[in-house]
């Protein structure tokens, strides 16, 4: 089976070149399941109702999410009603969402899938490796395909997580920090792997945001409001093959879309 991950959807320009490349990047590609990153998908910072079934409209599957992932009430229901949505596993318990879910494929391959949050230079929080242990407890032996974003800001503490889970889950795939890293690989027990897949989103700005705003209130200390910027605008994510009957992976590569390969595929 083949499925597609999709890094840190931010803001308007990321759900617009996602609802207009995807359906032709399914049929394209051949991708059996849709996931996505959505915890920067509302002005660059959490995520709305509306927007999560613009993006089920769209051909998502699955929804992650990050340390943005309450930063609008709004999702709350939507979180507790849904059933392909996660929010970060080590959270507290307490916390609103599931720590992890399934869905199924169109020939009823079932997927389980998580997030996680890393902890160098990132809020305080639980451990992601207890964590992991605990997700993989509870899923159900049946369910070999399973899937790990890792929402993490440091490239080693990435690269842990892939060791720590090689062999153990299908694909470990980080996000947040909104740079896709050059290291996608097959790890030595199976699991695909890659520091950061990306953000999709407008690239002309750091990290999705209007670059004089961030300049502005890095060379002032003043506080200056971080817009999402709109130009060069690129849907980032990796593709992984892998075998439904044992959850290995098989391959992994980078995937870059630009807008006029989105207009192409639109086309199609």
């Amino acid at each position: 089976m083949r499925f597609l991950f999709i890094g840190d959807i931010v803001g308007k320009p990321g759900r617009v070149i996602v609802q207009r490349a995807l359906p032709g990047l399914i049929e394209a590609e051949g991708l059996d399941l849709v996931i996505a990153n959505a915890e920067n998908a509302a002005a660059g910072s959490g995520m709305t109702p509306k927007i999560y079934k613009e993006l089920m409209g769209a051909g998502v599957d699955a929804v992650t999410l990050g340390d943005h992932v309450f930063r609008r009430r709004e999702i709350f229901p939507t979180l507790e009603s849904e059933t392909n949505i996660v929010r970060p596993a080590n959270l507290p318990k307490e916390a609103v969402g599931r720590r992890w879910a399934t869905v199924t494929t169109k020939d009823g391959t079932p997927v389980a899938f998580c997030c996680l949050l890393g902890q160098l230079f990132m809020k305080p929080i639980d451990s992601p490796w207890r964590a992991a242990d605990a997700l993989l407890a509870e899923m159900p032996s049946d369910i070999k395909v399973r899937f790990v974003d890792f929402h993490v800001e440091a490239t080693s503490e990435a690269q842990i997580m892939g060791r720590y889970l090689d062999g153990r889950v299908t694909a470990v795939l980080g996000t947040h920090t909104h740079v896709a890293t050059a290291d996608e690989r097959l790890l030595p027990g199976g699991t695909a792997f890659q520091c950061d897949v990306g953000m999709t989103g407008p690239h002309e700005s750091i990290l999705g945001r209007r670059i004089e705003r961030v300049m502005a209130a890095t060379l002032t200390g003043m506080p200056h409001p971080f817009d999402v910027a709109d130009e060069d605008v690129v849907l980032n994510g990796s593709i992984v093959d892998c075998d439904p009957e044992t959850g290995l992976a098989t391959a992994i590569r980078r995937l870059r879309v630009d807008q006029t390969r989105a207009d192409e595929l639109a086309q199609d």
